[in-house]
């Protein structure tokens, strides 16, 4: 014969499933802003190229580093609030 007071039990563990799947609109939640990630990798962009270009000078290539991570942040800050919307 059924014993009803194990379906009890199933019904609980499905509700979390089910929740799952009605709370989430398949959008995934940033771990990090655009804005940081372009800044790092706008500055080591920056500071190769101005390496290379300038043949091993490296205050040219820190001032590449610095100029590459402020477009970077400013491109990224640029996604970030474009995201928000």
């Amino acid at each position: 014969m059924a014993n009803p007071h194990h379906r009890k039990k199933h019904k609980a563990h499905l509700k979390q499933f089910q929740q799952r799947a009605v709370s989430g609109t398949g959008e995934s939640k940033a771990k990090a802003k655009a804005s940081s990630v372009f800044a790092i990798g706008g500055a080591i962009m920056g500071m190769l190229v101005l390496y290379l270009a300038t043949q091993g000078d490296f205050i040219w290539a820190l001032a590449g580093a610095l100029a590459g991570g402020l477009l970077g942040y400013v491109i990224g800050k640029n996604i970030d609030r474009s995201a928000k919307k």
